[in-house]
């Protein structure tokens, strides 16, 4: 039973050994395919968590000094500096868009951020006391904002390469280890049971040869047999013969001729 289920249960003709030779060549062509992938697809993995790691090492330095600078902002323009920017605020100056990478056939998405209009209304921000501190607090948060959206773009990108990768690495290992083996074990065994058919044939056909080669010496034998024994029989027959015919010519009469 373990000797079958590690091959195809198939008709052992030349016609299925055809096939599942083909089907053994497609099947390392895609293994061969699949593993390249999963190849590029770990050489990206790697650069993305390398990048994941230095961008959340930067954003420790880059959110700690955005809280410093809206601590400033707030120390000299006042605690109602929150209010004089969200009374200023009518839409989303700082927006993110998505598109798509593809690698190996796996589409990464990519966040990017952009900024819509002018902002002449938050530009005069703390005009009157504070001025610099509020534009100081603003970048830094741009800063922080741009930080996050390429982490979040870094982030997204790993789980779908990770989920990617397994899947091709479990399709690889079944295709190594599983596929191919079966097929090359159904190889094999139509191999042996032609390589068995022909060799009885091949048998059958020696003694076919034997039982005719037989039959002809026998035929042979009782032809030289007959002859034999039609010349034993013409010699003993042949005085005999002569002497009769004397007799039996001397005996007999001459039929009556009428005219």
């Amino acid at each position: 039973m373990s000797g079958q289920s590690q091959r195809l249960n198939v008709v052992p003709t030349v016609t299925m050994l055809a096939v599942v030779k083909s089907r053994l060549t497609g099947a390392t062509r895609g293994h061969a395919l699949l593993k390249k992938k999963s190849d590029a697809l770990t050489v990206q993995f790697r650069q993305i968590l390398r990048k994941i790691v230095s961008t959340k090492e930067s954003m420790g330095t880059v959110m700690k000094s955005s809280s410093f600078a809206l601590t400033e902002a707030k120390y000299v323009a006042g605690e109602n500096i929150k209010h004089v920017v969200l009374e200023n605020v009518q839409s989303a100056s700082v927006r993110v868009r998505s598109r798509q990478d593809n690698v190996a056939g796996v589409k990464l998405p990519k966040f990017e951020y952009f900024t819509e209009g002018e902002m002449t209304k938050n530009d005069l921000t703390g005009l009157a006391r504070g001025g610099q501190q509020v534009q100081g607090c603003r970048t830094a948060y741009l800063k922080a904002i741009e930080v996050l959206v390429d982490l979040a773009s870094l982030q997204t990108s790993f789980l779908t390469l990770d989920g990617a990768i397994k899947t091709t690495n479990r399709r690889v290992n079944a295709l190594e280890n599983v596929v191919k083996p079966r097929l090359e074990n159904t190889v094999i065994y139509i191999k042996g049971e032609l390589d068995e058919l022909e060799r009885e044939d091949f048998f059958r056909l020696k003694k076919i040869q034997a039982y005719k080669k037989r039959e002809i010496e026998k035929q042979q034998e009782a032809a030289k047999k007959f002859d034999v024994a039609s010349e034993v029989s013409s010699k003993k027959g042949a005085p005999l013969s002569s002497s009769n015919s004397l007799v039996s010519g001397s005996q007999q009469k001459d039929e009556d001729i009428i005219f």
